[in-house]
């Protein structure tokens, strides 16, 4: 699906499902708790932390969807197009980067 496809899947969804948006600061905390919980999962799984009782089950795709399903909503209910957005950055990096990283010595 493209990213248009999404914003709006995400829009329908939430007008059937979810009632209404939550209010932006609340999804702003919502998005924050998602992030910590895909932190949590690269601690242990890619980090040094050990995975403990309370982690089973728990997938880093899904927290991942978690985040982007929350961030789709927060895109949609500021009105932001994310695939103008993203691509208007896209732009902006190759701008600003596009040498910066090759002469990087710490990625070689």
């Amino acid at each position: 699906m493209t990213i248009a496809e999404a914003q709006s899947i995400v829009d329908s969804w939430i007008k059937e499902n979810g009632v209404r948006y939550f209010n932006e600061l609340t999804n702003m905390a919502i998005l924050t708790e998602e992030v910590g919980e895909v932190a949590r999962i690269m601690a242990r799984q890619y980090g040094e932390q050990s995975f403990k009782k309370s982690d089973e089950g728990k997938q880093l795709s899904d927290e991942l969807a978690d985040v982007l399903f929350v961030l789709i909503c927060i895109a949609n209910q500021t009105g932001i197009d994310l695939t103008e957005a993203l691509r208007k950055n896209l732009d902006k990096k190759t701008s600003r980067d596009s040498e910066r990283h090759k002469q990087n010595e710490k990625l070689k």
